[in-house]
């Protein structure tokens, strides 16, 4: 006789046998949307159905959500963003990710379902989206989708990530255009009297970005031994104005160049008489670069400063985030090798470096493409 077998625990499932002789497994699975419902496997035998109730029953176990149907694309992306990207990524990477979600999508894909999305629904998407916006953004989108998309294959929700099977748009390089040494020095010359004199300084000599210089502590310099050291940055983001990890979460030590020393030298000391004049306790947060109060100057102030001397100073416009293209310009034209200039500026890939150092390398090529004329110089007839 035939022993029956033991029921399983509360909470393992159960397994059934069907009218038409396949078994069928029960359990109640985790789903995107974070709610519970049960999900149904089917085997020719009892252990085949067994084994794959003992797969959900182990994706339960680690919280790996399950879905009883194929979810929706914009289920998954709302789920993503809120449970992976946020957690994990820094809030200007969520903010990139969300806004692309919101707008292009969510609307535009969203009704699609997961297992069903195919190569030609992104296809169309991108070219839809490429002729409505720019080929950066439908680029841009390609990647956030593939991004998305990478992470249900993760969670096995999918078997392959359609997005990687097509190209994405081809958007336009910008043309770097910083400004000459020239320009830069005049610029410098007409902001010597501003009170952000220092900060441009940093940015011009040294490429730092405009949330590092606006994140820099005095603890973070070094005058002594002419080392500064670039380990935080601010941002405002939703309103709030916060320090933030580096681009790159990596911390850089740079040695500062002799004419950095006089700006902030000149700058500390008047910084100093001011908050003694107002009572400020400025070691408190010991910001370089602060308000009377002590906190952070606006980043987007510091932007401000820069094109109203620009303009004082009869300049063409650029942006602050080129005199950073304009500091390894200027690195790369003195023969500074590419890794060198990755690490002064904090590039997390060579491939931005080389992209400004080709930029640069054309009139070396140039120089050096001329000495063929010398060396190929027809010999002069015999006579």
């Amino acid at each position: 006789m035939a022993t029956q077998r033991k029921r399983n625990p509360n909470g393992a499932g159960t397994i059934t046998k069907r009218k038409d002789g396949r078994f069928q497994a029960a359990v109640y699975v985790l789903q995107p949307d974070g709610t519970r419902a049960r999900k149904f496997a089917y085997g020719k035998t009892w252990a085949e159905c067994d084994a794959k109730r003992r797969e959900l029953l182990d994706k339960v176990a680690s919280g790996t959500p399950v879905p009883t149907r194929s979810a929706k694309l914009a289920e998954w992306l709302a789920y993503w963003l809120d449970s992976i990207v946020q957690p994990r990524l820094k809030l200007s990477t969520y903010e990139k990710y969300e806004s692309h979600v919101r707008l292009y999508l969510s609307p535009m894909l969203g009704t699609k379902r997961l297992e069903t999305l195919s190569s030609p629904d992104v296809r169309r998407f991108l070219l839809q989206l490429e002729n409505q916006t720019t080929a950066a953004t439908a680029k841009e989108s390609h990647r956030v989708l593939r991004t998305a998309l990478s992470a249900a294959c993760r969670e096995e929700l999918i078997a392959r990530n359609v997005a990687k099977l097509v190209q994405p748009p081809r958007a336009a390089s910008r043309d770097l255009s910083p400004w000459s040494l020239d320009e830069t020095l005049t610029f410098l010359a007409a902001a010597r009297q501003d009170p952000l004199y220092a900060a441009f300084v940093l940015a011009i000599a040294m490429g730092l970005r405009r949330g590092e210089i606006v994140g820099l502590r005095w603890n973070d310099i070094d005058l002594e031994n002419r080392v500064l050291l670039v380990r935080q940055q601010v941002q405002r983001r939703r309103g709030v104005l916060y320090n933030d990890e580096t681009k790159g979460r990596r911390s850089r030590a740079i040695p500062l160049p002799a004419m950095c020393l006089a700006p902030l030298r000149w700058h500390r000391m008047r910084q100093k008489t001011t908050y003694e004049a107002t009572g400020t306790d400025w070691s408190s947060t010991g910001y370089v670069f602060a308000t009377r109060t002590g906190r952070p100057v606006e980043p987007r102030n510091v932007h401000r400063s820069f094109v109203r001397i620009s303009d004082t100073a009869s300049l063409r416009l650029i942006r602050l985030h080129d005199a950073r293209h304009g500091c390894a310009t200027l690195l790369t034209s003195a023969g500074v090798a590419p890794r060198v200039v990755m690490e002064i500026l904090g590039h997390s890939q060579i491939s931005l470096t080389m992209d400004v150092y080709t930029h640069v390398v054309q009139d070396t090529q140039r120089e050096a493409i001329s000495h063929m004329d010398r060396l190929l110089k027809k010999r002069p007839s015999a006579r």
